[in-house]
């Protein structure tokens, strides 16, 4: 609940509880990283105003560079409490990184939150 206020998001306690049941694994009542994400950028999408779009990308943005590296996706994974693959963090990176940069901007970040939804 704390990530997900961080990131903007105001979920009522009814519906966080649909979204673990619907995304948890066997029923763990866990989500793992990969659905975290999956279910943030989605909410993210859902018409918002663009303030909270830059907070989310700023709670990613951890070290204030204006791009998500690699490292930036790896703390705020560790955070969560989700232990994910560093091949499975550099995919998410690369699924966003439309310049080749190896580092997700602004645009790039709103790109692949529209893209979800």
């Amino acid at each position: 609940q704390i990530t997900v206020k961080a990131l903007g998001c105001e979920l009522r306690k009814e519906e966080m509880r649909r979204i673990i049941s619907e995304f948890s694994e066997e029923g763990s009542g866990k989500l793992n990283f990969k659905s975290f994400l999956q279910v943030m950028t989605q909410k993210m999408a859902e018409p918002c105003l663009e303030k909270e779009i830059w907070k989310a990308f700023k709670v990613f943005d951890c070290d204030g560079t204006g791009k998500i590296s690699f490292e930036n996706l790896k703390v705020v994974a560790s955070e969560v409490g989700e232990d994910i693959t560093d091949e499975e963090l550099q995919e998410m990176i690369d699924e966003a990184d439309v310049d080749g940069d190896g580092e997700v901007n602004r645009q790039e970040f709103l790109r692949i939150l529209t893209l979800t939804n």
